[in-house]
């Protein structure tokens, strides 16, 4: 009989409870679909108490990390709370985590949850993910840290990682693949109507990169004809035209005050442009292209390949909506 392995989800105040409950969900099913106990499954919590989840509903954890340093545990998976990338984790739980990690067989992290380790030194020289909507500012934070924006869930030595939210599902659908094999963890997914492989990345959800105003006044009015003539040329002289000023004086001004090439800026307004008429379901990428202002469909593929992470026939499909 295999051994029976034990799952802990650390849980801090606000957590975001799908983070709990999804991979715990995914290891319960696990144990029917197996016909046998294969997890046992611990919530522990940072703080004594009920905690408060994001949503308001109240969680009440197994043990808290100071009843749980006898615990053997097999995998421990840091939950996420919307907060999580603003708050400093407190010793107690920095010394927790150093301690019991590397007691593991394995530790990681669902969405934000990803900052606690990161804190602890836990995630120091691996590649992880993270939700993509706080992926730079973990980076920024933690530059001994390589961050994958568009994964949704990572695998780096005995670190695992998973993207946001819902993600945390795929990664503990992963973890059971990994422990129990393919059969078992096909059934799981069947019986939790999940995808097996979640086609693409998370970089399809995301709304970061996409053209923001920025700069002074004539800028901004400059990336408003943009945003609202997505087809026109849009050149560096055409645009620099528009403001009285020379190509190269242009180029040098909008990079400065906007961050981006005017360029890459127009190539993000396109893409955000394309990805509303996607949304709208009524038009094909052919036709998207001419209106969003890319030479032909496979420019418009490329494009929208570096900023979405799928194709937009892919992209139209998953996300255009109903009638």
């Amino acid at each position: 009989m295999p051994p029976i392995r034990t799952i802990a989800i650390l849980a801090i105040p606000g957590v975001q409870l799908l983070d709990v409950s999804g991979p715990l969900d995914v290891f319960a099913e696990a144990n029917r679909q197996a016909g046998e106990r294969c997890y046992r499954l611990l919530v522990v919590a940072s703080v004594p108490g009920p905690l408060t989840s994001s949503s308001g509903i109240r969680l009440l954890p197994d043990l808290v990390i100071a009843d749980a340093r006898g615990e053997d545990i097999d995998t421990l998976l840091g939950a996420g709370a919307p907060q999580a990338a603003a708050t400093t984790p407190s010793p107690d739980l920095l010394a927790w985590l150093a301690e019991q990690a590397p007691r593991t067989r394995r530790y990681g992290s669902v969405c934000s949850g990803a900052f606690i380790l990161a804190a602890a030194g836990l995630l120091d020289g691996h590649r992880i993910t993270t939700h993509w909507a706080v992926a730079g500012q973990l980076a920024r934070t933690y530059p001994a840290v390589t961050v994958d924006e568009d994964a949704i869930h990572v695998r780096d030595g005995r670190v695992r990682t998973a993207a946001g939210v819902t993600a945390g599902l795929d990664l503990a659908l992963a973890l059971v693949e990994e422990d129990v094999g393919r059969e078992v963890a096909l059934k799981v997914a069947s019986q939790l109507v999940m995808f097996f492989k979640r086609p693409g990345g998370q970089l399809q959800f995301s709304r970061k990169g996409e053209a923001e105003l920025a700069g002074r006044s004539a800028l901004q009015e400059i990336q408003r004809w943009v945003a609202a003539n997505p087809a026109e040329d849009h050149s560096v002289t055409s645009l620099a035209r528009r403001v009285e000023l020379s190509p190269r004086h242009f180029a040098r001004l909008f990079r400065s005050e906007v961050g981006l090439t005017p360029a890459a800026w127009v190539e993000a307004a396109r893409v955000s442009a394309a990805r509303q008429l996607l949304e709208g379901g009524k038009e094909a990428p052919k036709q998207v292209a001419a209106r969003c202002g890319f030479a032909d469909a496979d420019t418009l593929r490329r494009a929208f390949a570096r900023h979405v992470g799928v194709t937009p026939a892919e992209y139209r499909k998953r996300h255009a909506r109903l009638g």
